[in-house]
């Protein structure tokens, strides 16, 4: 596999002493789509805006993020200015709240080509338009002049597609991208989304709740829980064989598609709060599997298979890689 686009180690956030993320490592690679999945609460979005630099200053953060080699924690703010927007673009959950509401939509792309590419003046907003066309808005010409409150949400969404693509990032993270967005809007996002990334070889990251989006959309995924990453595996490995009870439960939930109907299977209980973490495993105290040892000890990421990682003091690598 290619050297990593960015490498994220030991990430660790705690906000005045209860953890919010506690040593998440993983890595993205260039043009891959990567998965992040979990509950509400499990540290998917704080993740990405600590290694953007856009938490608060009260968050302490530690551990190393580096993008193509250079250090991301700590650097300057000028330098980091560059990196958001140019080689790393985000989308954020809600667009509505995103946009400024007192400027027309042409003005906020026009901005966003300007820092990024040194645009001015009518090349600036021949490129805005052709952006709007690139993300399928309709009549991008007469939406450049539209408030965003004049648009409809998944009209919203794709100015912020067009607003992350200004900077021709190599990396977009795409926080729950589809957020309040009727099925068929979904759809049409989700499928936006992969063709920008295939036409731009453009390394995505789904953040979401939503295992189906992940199996349609990503090659590889990675699992967290509590503020760590509990597996990481293909798409269809995890599919096929979650290794760890989480994994396993999340895909219990699903409604199956095909074959014979049959009750859903809810985790019980809720992720537990930062201030309220219990000791070793934390998904211990919902856990069917749950044993003695895993109220005593936290499990680190054991290889289950080649490109198979699990948190889990009770899963068994398989044999032959064994």
């Amino acid at each position: 596999m290619s050297e990593p686009l960015l490498s994220i180690r030991d990430l660790a956030v705690d906000f005045g002493g209860a953890p919010a993320l506690r040593g998440v490592s993983f890595d993205v690679h260039p043009g891959e789509a990567l998965g992040l999945v979990g509950e509400s609460g499990c540290g998917k979005s704080v993740t990405w805006l600590a290694a953007l630099g856009l938490l608060p200053k009260k968050a302490r953060v530690t551990g190393r993020v580096t993008l193509r080699g250079e250090e991301m924690l700590g650097a300057r703010p000028a330098r980091l200015d560059h990196l958001r927007g140019g080689t790393v673009a985000m989308i954020f959950q809600d667009p509505a709240s995103s946009l400024n509401p007192v400027h027309r939509i042409g003005k906020q792309i026009v901005e966003a080509l300007a820092l990024h590419q040194g645009l001015r003046g009518a090349a600036a907003r021949a490129e805005a338009k052709r952006l709007l066309d690139q993300v399928g808005m309709p009549d991008a010409a007469r939406r450049l002049d539209a408030y965003p409150h004049e648009l409809s949400g998944g009209q919203n969404q794709r100015v912020m597609i067009a607003m992350a693509l200004a900077g021709q990032p190599e990396l977009l993270v795409a926080d729950e991208p589809t957020t309040a967005l009727d099925v068929t809007i979904q759809a049409q996002i989700l499928d936006l989304l992969q063709a920008l990334r295939r036409e731009r070889n453009m390394a995505l990251v789904l953040i979401t709740h939503d295992l189906g989006v992940v199996a349609e959309t990503c090659e590889r995924v990675a699992v967290m829980y509590a503020g760590r990453i509990v597996e990481e595996a293909p798409v269809d490995r995890l599919f096929a064989a979650p290794a760890h009870p989480y994994a396993q439960g999340l895909l219990g939930a699903l409604p199956p598609l095909e074959g014979e109907r049959r009750p859903l299977t809810a985790i019980p209980g809720g992720v537990p709060e930062p201030w309220a973490m219990p000791s070793g495993c934390a998904f211990a105290p919902r856990c069917p599997q749950a044993r003695g040892i895993c109220a005593g000890e936290m499990p680190g990421l054991r290889r289950m298979q080649r490109d198979h990682r699990a948190a889990c003091l009770l899963a068994q690598p398989v044999l032959e890689f064994a």
